[in-house]
């Protein structure tokens, strides 16, 4: 604890600003905790994004300088965490914009069977585990409720750095960047459920939560014939004035915010007397999901996002306000043992469930690590559980912390999934982990050795194959296709081509797949897409295996053109630079007045844009 001295100059310091800015209006103490909330936090943001540490760590421990364990600035945090209430149902709004629950049901086999059974099973097994831990923990993990919630808080991943991450490193359109987001999706549904439950935690009787259910029921009812036969009409007649489409889009969320609050009561006036309520946050994640098909909702959730994020600032400097000082070292180590038990279910729960529901074992391994962290989600839900007394603080301290360990860890573990699945490929077959649907091509008759070898299949192949099919159908029977996602195989196989599991980059499958006696090889998967490998490693290896084949290789910077020729590459196409040439030859066709020939042509050559194959529907 600082001395009384720092925290008095710290106070003569801050504090006369806001009353110069305010001199003839008056002091108000609640502006000038506000401003410090937004002064602390807007520096510490800037400092943390500096050194690569996750901003929601600047937030937190904002809260912990301005509160108690820090200077002692703020007196009172009940305005802050009023407000920061109010950020909370902002951003349940938001989420439910992002929950769209046709895209759920739409979704392939493999992200929905994991997406229903990841959360349960994990909680499951981390609620054995903590069981078994409690003897070593007794302080902390005293009760069932401990227990419940560390096991929820190992259950869910962080959208906002997963997102982040999978951004950055230009990873979001592959396998298992696709299947981390649609997952934390699910999640985000399974979160919803939580909250349901969470108000009957400390008296779990049948009808405590028949009755939140039915409550539940009852609004998304009534939301989704407001949100079917009224907001239509009224987005319409705002629908030219983005800025009015906002306001009513947040009219719309407290109005269910609040039904769901008084719900009892507008039933009982109208002769129906039922005690039936639901929260205020379950109400707007109500909401959101009842507008999230709607044309305009990503117009709405950007506007919205630019509002929420300023008050979700403030729910977690509210939180860094509320952590106690550890009171032993208890606290910390069982921060950092739920850390390591959020980590490892990702491999020992995520991963199998990944590849029992049809993925393969490297991007089953790959999508569980870029999952490895405790979501912003746990926060809220352990913020939720101080509150009724179902966890002390203490407990909630433990999953801050915890929640920290992780995301400070999730840039390397990110990096780390793009290559230790690879490395590990050939134990984890000795362990069980087998080809999914393996189907090894035959190349030891000369009639079946293929003449084309397709490395990869992503967009440049997916059209490439498409192509070949309608204008030389006779060569797709001398073509195999070598790719890492097997659910795309059958799709491959419908286009009467043969297709091998397995990397690209690795010599044992080249040699597997016959690549030596091929005519011509052809990569198509861009660096960036690329694990464990470049275009560079893969046509050095081609060409150890098939030193006279014809070798086409991948470029996605003009800096690698010249290393892909040394490395043996024949021809090295951009596919940028391919983009360009066809919307130039467009462009001179429009400049010319033949655009309709022009397309007419090319429709008649490759087919219409809307029949062309979609990777991201093959591949979940």
């Amino acid at each position: 604890m600082p001395s009384v001295l720092v925290q008095q100059f710290f106070a003569s310091w801050t504090l006369p600003l806001p009353v110069v800015l305010a001199s003839g209006v008056g002091s108000n103490s609640f502006v000038e905790e506000l401003g410090l909330c937004v002064l602390a936090a807007g520096f510490l943001s800037a400092i943390f994004e500096r050194l690569r540490i996750p901003t929601t760590a600047a937030l937190l421990v904002a809260g912990v300088v301005l509160g108690p364990l820090g200077f002692g600035a703020l007196g009172s945090s009940k305005d802050i965490e009023a407000i920061a209430s109010l950020g909370l149902t902002l951003l349940l709004f938001v989420i439910g914009l992002e929950v769209n629950p046709r895209e759920l049901l739409a979704s392939g086999r493999t992200l929905l069977w994991t997406g229903l059974l990841q959360v349960p099973v994990t909680v499951l097994v981390a609620f054995g585990i903590f069981a078994v831990l409690r003897f070593s923990f007794a302080s902390q993990l005293t009760g069932i409720y401990p227990l419940l919630y560390l096991a929820l808080a190992s259950a869910f991943s962080s959208t906002l750095l997963v997102a982040r991450f999978l951004q950055e490193r230009r990873v979001l359109d592959t396998v298992s960047g696709r299947l981390s987001m649609g997952l934390l999706v699910f999640q985000d549904v399974w979160a919803i459920v939580v909250l349901a439950l969470q108000p009957n935690f400390e008296s779990p009787q049948w009808m405590p939560i028949v009755l939140t259910f039915a409550g539940i029921v009852v609004l998304s009812g009534l939301a989704t014939l407001g949100a079917r036969f009224v907001l239509p009409h009224l987005f319409a007649g705002v629908a030219k004035t983005p800025e009015h489409v906002v306001s009513l889009a947040l009219a719309w969320c407290f109005c269910v915010a609040l039904t769901g609050t008084h719900l009892g009561d507008l039933l009982q006036r109208a002769g129906v007397v039922v005690q039936l309520s639901v929260s205020t946050e379950m109400g707007a994640l109500i909401a959101g999901m009842t507008i999230a098909s709607f044309p305009y909702h990503h117009e709405v959730a950007a506007k919205v996002s630019n509002l929420r994020d300023f008050f979700v600032t403030l729910f977690f400097v509210a939180l860094g306000l509320s952590i106690p000082l550890p009171n032993s070292q208890q606290v910390v180590l069982l921060a950092g043992t739920l850390a390591l038990v959020t980590i490892a279910l990702r491999v020992g729960v995520f991963a199998p469930l990944f590849y029992v529901t049809g993925l393969d074992r490297i991007n089953a391994f790959d999508a569980s690590l870029k999952l490895a962290q405790i979501s912003e989600f746990c926060l809220v839900i352990a913020y939720l559980g101080v509150q009724p007394g179902n966890i002390d603080r203490s407990l909630g301290s433990v999953v801050i912390f915890a929640f920290v360990i992780t995301a400070l860890t999730t840039p390397g573990l990110v990096s780390l999934s793009n290559s230790l699945p690879l490395r590990l490929d050939a134990w984890l077959y000795q362990v069980g982990f087998a080809d999914p649907h393996r189907r090894v091509t035959p190349t030891s008759s000369a009639s079946e050795r293929p003449q084309i070898v397709v490395l990869g299949f992503h967009r440049v192949a997916a059209a490439l194959l498409q192509d070949m099919v309608r204008q030389h159908p006779e060569l797709m029977r001398s073509v195999l296709v070598v790719d890492l996602n097997v659910q795309a195989h059958h799709v491959i196989r419908q286009l009467g081509v043969r297709v091998m599991y397995g990397s690209a980059g690795a010599r044992e499958t080249l040699l597997r797949a016959g690549v030596e006696h091929a005519a011509l090889v052809i990569s198509t998967i861009p660096d960036e897409l690329l694990r464990g490998t470049s275009n560079r490693s893969i046509v050095a290896a081609v060409r150890s295996v098939a030193p006279n084949a014809t070798v086409f290789a991948c470029g996605s910077r003009a800096i690698d053109i010249d290393g892909l020729y040394r490395a043996g590459a024949t021809y090295v196409y951009m596919p940028s630079s391919e983009t360009a040439n066809g919307v130039f030859a467009a462009s001179l066709a429009a400049l010319s007045g033949k655009l309709d020939d022009y397309r007419a042509t090319r429709e008649a050559a490759c087919g219409p844009l809307q029949t062309r194959l979609d990777v991201e529907h093959v591949s979940t």
